[in-house]
């Protein structure tokens, strides 16, 4: 896939995101219809906490020289964010608007900007065409998920 066709999935994700949520009720969005998973309501707000980290990530790899790019615990950031009270409106803006920055400034990067690294403090060096690879697909994975909570919700 070129770095263009990447982009452009990437510039999809809130659309999409935005689209697996539709028409869900407040009730809906907070069920735990699938014992041990989080809720709607939860995964979106996974998604939206990771979309600056990985946001900082490309960044730092486009002007730092092989930075430390520190993991993170979702479960950890689920456990202690405030997940059930953070209004879902709000989540997905950020992620559109971290979208359209990072679009922003990669849409004018070089090629050879995309295979600049950073060292992830557990995957070890990771390009930026990795980090972006990640964080596209990122999203649809997470929508397979919202997908089952609806269907075992019978929505």
């Amino acid at each position: 896939m070129s770095h263009q066709q990447l982009l452009e999935e990437y510039a999809q994700g809130a659309d999409l995101l935005t689209s697996a949520i539709a028409g869900m009720t407040p009730e809906q969005l907070d069920a735990r219809p699938i014992p041990g998973k989080w809720s709607t309501r939860q995964v979106v707000c996974h998604l939206t906490d990771f979309e600056p980290i990985y946001a900082d990530r490309i960044k730092r790899a486009l002007v730092e020289e092989n930075p430390t790019l520190m993991g993170g615990d979702p479960d950890v950031f689920a456990s202690g964010l405030g997940y059930e009270v953070r209004d879902l409106e709000n989540e997905l803006n950020i992620i559109r608007t971290t979208r359209q920055q990072l679009l922003t400034i990669l849409r004018n990067c070089d090629e050879a900007a995309f295979q600049r690294t950073g060292r992830h403090s557990r995957d070890g060096d990771l390009t930026i065409e990795t980090l972006l690879k990640r964080i596209t697909g990122h999203i649809p994975h997470h929508i397979k998920t919202i997908d089952e909570k609806k269907q075992a919700l019978g929505i």
